[in-house]
C-alpha cells in the first residue's frame, strides 16, 4: 500500500490532534458520573448556602381603634331610644358624634320600629363644648322641621350632645345664626337641657 505525499501529512496531523484531545480531557481529571448525585457542603460556596434576606418592607399603620358612643333615636312609642355607634376619634368629639346621629338608624334599627326625626338633610357645621355648654351649629334643612317633629329632633341633638362628658345644656345655632329652640312643653329657651325633655326620655 502506498500513501501518497498529500495525504500523509494530513493523517498525521489527525493522529497528533486526536491524541492531543485525549491527554488534555485526562489532564484535567474531570470525572463523569454515570448517574445524578449529592454534592458535599464543603463543595458549595458559602454564599451559596447562607438563607437571602428579603429587602420587601412593609409599613402598616395602626389599626383604628373602635371608640363606642351612644346616640337617641325615636322608638316606636314616640319616646327616646338609646343605640350603641362606634367611632375612630378617641377621645370622640362632639361634630363627629352628630353626624353619627344625623346618619339615622340601620336598616336593622329601622325594622324595629326606630326613626330620626332629624332631617336627613342636615348637616352639622360646627360643634364645640365650653363651660359644660354644647353648641350646636346645624345647617340644611334642620330649621325647616315644625311641630312635634320638631321637638323630637332637638331632644335627639340635646340627648346625644349630653353623653359626652361635661355637657350640661345645648345652645343651638342655625346657619352661624343663634336661635331658641323649643322644649317638651313647647316653649321656645335658648339653653336646653334634657331635664326639660322628661316626656320623652327613655
Amino acid at each position: 500500500m502506498t500513501v501518497s505525499r498529500t495525504t500523509g501529512p494530513r493523517l498525521a496531523v489527525t493522529v497528533l490532534a486526536t491524541c492531543a484531545v485525549a491527554l488534555g480531557l485526562a489532564g484535567c481529571g474531570v470525572p463523569v458520573d454515570k448517574q445524578p448525585a449529592a454534592l458535599s457542603r464543603h463543595g458549595i460556596p458559602f454564599d451559596l448556602l447562607a438563607p437571602t434576606q428579603s429587602t420587601t418592607t412593609v409599613t402598616t399603620g395602626p389599626s383604628p381603634i373602635a371608640v363606642p358612643v351612644q346616640i337617641f333615636l325615636i322608638g316606636p312609642t314616640g319616646h327616646l331610644v338609646a343605640v350603641a355607634r362606634n367611632v375612630t376619634v378617641s377621645p370622640p368629639d362632639l361634630a363627629t358624634v352628630l353626624k353619627v346621629l344625623l346618619a339615622g338608624p340601620t336598616d336593622v334599627e329601622a325594622a324595629a320600629g326606630l326613626q330620626s326625626a332629624v332631617a336627613t338633610q342636615t348637616t352639622v357645621l360646627a360643634a364645640n363644648i365650653a363651660g359644660g355648654t354644647a353648641t350646636v351649629n346645624l345647617g340644611g334643612t334642620f330649621g325647616q322641621i315644625v311641630g312635634p317633629p320638631e321637638i323630637q329632633a332637638v331632644a335627639q341633638v340635646v340627648f346625644t350632645a349630653s353623653t359626652l362628658p361635661g355637657v350640661t345644656g345645648v345652645t343651638f345655632e342655625l346657619m352661624g345664626q343663634p336661635v331658641q329652640v323649643p322644649v317638651a312643653s313647647g316653649a321656645l329657651v335658648p339653653v336646653a337641657t334634657t331635664a326639660q325633655f322628661a316626656a320623652l326620655a327613655p
